[in-house]
């Protein structure tokens, strides 16, 4: 399975009573394909899965393979701290008929390297979706070792790791270590072509709900050897990049959706909409992009 090398991790729209809006999440699918994205993650953490039910997640799952209608991979965000629930959410998935599976480095637990080993392989040994790992070790406290990393790429079922470290060093290991078939996607989108440059594949990315256009052409200018050209383009992007993570996601980048014309909506508690410095931030980063 080749997910492709631009993929959206997807905010989840939400109503003004905090309720999930799924006419928007069809929406916003459609904009996602239609600007680039090959795949759209669902119910990821840009997704709030932490705040979501489960009977939510799988309507999400649900609308946007609908909405996309086979012109992007429809990848679920089914990993959480807890092996069971992880592994009854992705056969959920899986019936419901998408097209990989997204698994978080447990949190909260802080397993050891052999726990996450054993957690990966449960689940990847109970589908027959593609997985993609999940390292993000600013938020689960624990970072998944390269070592661990290439273990994992040698089970079945386990086809890419969506890398959030920021250890370039890392990735580069990975990389070398892992099967010439195991994909390493960047999981910052100030990071992408620093990892591509190392041997990544491409981006699990935020900022391309805004700039999914320009972001595309950036990693075609790479691989196409255009070196030059692809750093004169992430040179371009950065201030938008940073201006998606001025504060945690997906506050920021939620807001930026909504400036679009998208109803994306508020965020859920225990986050906070983005206040009015925050939303200046986005409105310069987009507008020096020509996106408003």
């Amino acid at each position: 399975m080749d997910f492709g090398r631009l993929l959206t991790a997807m905010v989840t729209p939400m109503r003004d009573d905090h309720s999930v809006n799924y006419d928007a999440a069809a929406e916003l699918a459609n904009h996602l394909v239609t600007t680039g994205s090959d795949g759209i993650v669902v119910t990821g953490t840009t997704g709030e899965s932490p705040t979501l039910t489960t009977t939510e997640k799988l309507q999400l799952y649900r609308v946007v393979r609908e909405a996309v209608h086979g012109r992007a991979r429809v990848i679920a965000g089914t990993g959480n701290y807890n092996t069971q629930e992880s592994i009854e959410l992705t056969r959920a998935a899986e019936e419901i008929g998408v097209d990989g599976a997204m698994l978080v480095v447990p949190y909260y637990n802080n397993p050891p390297q052999e726990g996450l080993y054993r957690h990966f392989r449960a689940i990847a040994e109970s589908t027959d979706l593609p997985i993609i790992l999940y390292n993000v070790p600013t938020r689960t406290v624990r970072n998944m070792e390269a070592a661990t990393t290439v273990r994992l790429a040698e089970v079945r079922h386990i086809v890419a790791v969506k890398e959030a470290s920021g250890n370039l060093e890392q990735v580069a290991r990975i990389v070398a270590g892992a099967p010439s078939t195991f994909r390493v996607y960047s999981g910052d989108d100030a990071l992408t072509l620093p990892i591509m440059a190392v041997g990544g594949y491409g981006i699990i990315s935020v900022a391309s709900h805004v700039a999914g256009r320009q972001i595309r052409a950036m990693i075609e200018a790479f691989v196409a050897g255009r070196v030059a050209e692809a750093a004169r383009l992430h040179g371009h992007l950065l201030p938008l990049f940073k201006a998606c993570f001025v504060t945690t996601n997906p506050i920021p980048v939620k807001a930026a959706v909504s400036m679009l014309g998208i109803p994306a909506g508020p965020v859920r508690l225990p986050l906070i909409d983005a206040d009015e410095s925050v939303r200046e931030t986005l409105r310069q980063a987009m507008a020096g992009l020509g996106l408003l």
